[in-house]
């Protein structure tokens, strides 16, 4: 059963026509709803889609997206429903809600992606879409992804009960959201540049629901077998994680690697679990080195 809809303290927006022409990007009807995206970069350069985690609108890309520009790549950065200025859609917040999303927004674009990079619960949106579109991708990459853990933290159990989840979501959800936030990045600096990210898109009237949605619908426990799924496309894969992750900590490294089988892994000391905010340049430089390889390698 489906989370009831509620809206909870300090969302005071509507997010409307009037609303969109104040923030940036561009905005497209798919099938569930409205999304907002932004392609940038060099015309004529290999499309990276980036697909983001729990909580984060396309602007979290900004950094790894302009390093890639400088590199010669495209990018097509997008905010998941019910994130940054993307529809809150009353629908279970589940893998096929996401990946139809890339699907939609990519057909009405008319877009095909040469690479996609998946952060956190990302990763595990972009395996369950790269799996089933692997004739055009020539590499995935996987950052401090999600999906491994064997069981739910208490509160994610209580969310699923319906009315008790609606209830906790509009009374502490806010909490929840500002306790995950500070457990993503090492630097507190950066967590407040971040903080003021993602922040504002939370005022939108059904946000914290589709979050609280999203922990309770989106399957993040014992997804092994999609990992191996992945291996088994040949796709050629980059793991990137975090050593200091409190969030997808980095001591399923292992476990991840052995279901993966990445062509390339590489575990970033002093690094927490937003790898591609906080490493955008060394991010951007391993994965250029990465494609350079597969550049290299023959048919």
């Amino acid at each position: 059963m489906p989370l009831p809809y509620f809206t909870a303290a300090g969302e005071t927006l509507t997010l409307d026509d009037q609303l969109r022409t104040r923030v940036r990007g561009e905005f497209v009807s798919c099938s569930a709803g409205v999304t907002q995206y932004e392609l940038s970069g060099p015309t004529g350069g290999e499309l990276v889609l980036l697909v983001g985690g729990l909580t984060i609108p396309l602007d979290y890309w900004d950094r790894l997206a302009a390093e890639l520009h400088e590199r010669g790549f495209r990018t097509l950065a997008y905010s998941g429903y019910g994130r940054g200025y993307s529809d809150r859609v009353q629908a279970r917040y589940d893998e096929t809600l996401f990946t139809t999303q890339i699907h939609d927004l990519l057909h009405t674009l008319r877009l095909t992606p040469a690479h996609v990079i998946g952060s956190s619960l990302g990763a595990v949106v972009t395996m369950a879409y790269a799996r089933r579109h692997t004739a055009a991708l020539r590499s995935v990459v996987i950052v401090g992804p999600a999906g491994l853990m064997r069981s739910r933290p208490l509160i994610t159990r209580l969310l699923r009960i319906p009315l008790l989840g609606a209830i906790l979501g509009a009374a502490f959800g806010q909490r929840l959201l500002q306790q995950h936030m500070s457990h993503n990045l090492r630097d507190p600096a950066a967590t407040a540049e971040l903080a003021a990210i993602v922040d504002p898109c939370y005022r939108v009237r059904g946000s914290m629901y589709a979050l609280c949605s999203t922990i309770t619908d989106f399957a993040l426990t014992n997804r092994q077998n999609l990992y191996r799924a992945m291996r088994d496309t040949r796709v050629q894969t980059l793991l990137l994680w975090g050593e200091e992750d409190r969030v997808t900590p980095s001591d399923r490294w292992d476990e991840a690697f052995g279901l993966l089988h990445p062509r390339r892994a590489e575990l970033i000391p002093q690094t927490g679990h937003m790898v591609s905010y906080e490493r955008p340049h060394l991010t951007a430089t391993i994965f250029t080195e990465f494609v350079a390889t597969l550049e290299r390698t023959p048919e």
